[in-house]
């Protein structure tokens, strides 16, 4: 019998943080803090209600990180010129440079979790990930 792909995806995934931990325990960082700074980071100005649906966490649990993040000196939280109660995210110079220094990190973790694979497969793999995301990304609940 084959394991459903939602199981696989959701195995895959938490096995994947599970390592990525590892790698970054000395840092303080959780693979959940990295993927704030690095949406963040994409996109300077985040708010923070689209960014709880983006990590799929409840505004609270994440005005909980942002304000641990804040008192790091890792992320500031600026007044929304467009909207006085919204609060926008940015990145401080401390927080680009770890994240800097953690890159090597998440590279080698991309390398172990696709070792084997050709650079072919790993653009593929790559593609067919994104493309199940944007198909899932469109869809309303049935």
């Amino acid at each position: 019998m084959s394991e459903p792909i939602g199981f696989l995806i959701s195995d895959t995934a938490r096995l994947y943080r599970r390592a990525f931990d590892a790698r970054t325990r000395d840092s303080g960082f959780t693979s959940l803090q990295w993927r704030l700074m690095k949406h963040v980071q994409s996109g300077e100005g985040a708010r923070h209600g689209p960014l709880a649906e983006y990590l799929e966490v409840e505004p609270i649990t994440l005005s909980r990180m942002i304000d641990r993040l804040v008192e790091s000196g890792l992320v500031e939280r600026r007044p929304d010129p467009a909207d006085r109660r919204a609060r926008l995210l940015f990145l401080t110079p401390r927080a680009h440079a770890l994240l800097k220094s953690i890159q090597p990190a998440a590279e080698r973790q991309a390398e172990a979790a696709t070792e084997g694979l050709t650079s072919e497969e790993r653009a593929r793999l790559l593609d067919l990930v994104r493309r199940v995301r944007s198909n899932l990304s469109r869809r309303v609940e049935d």
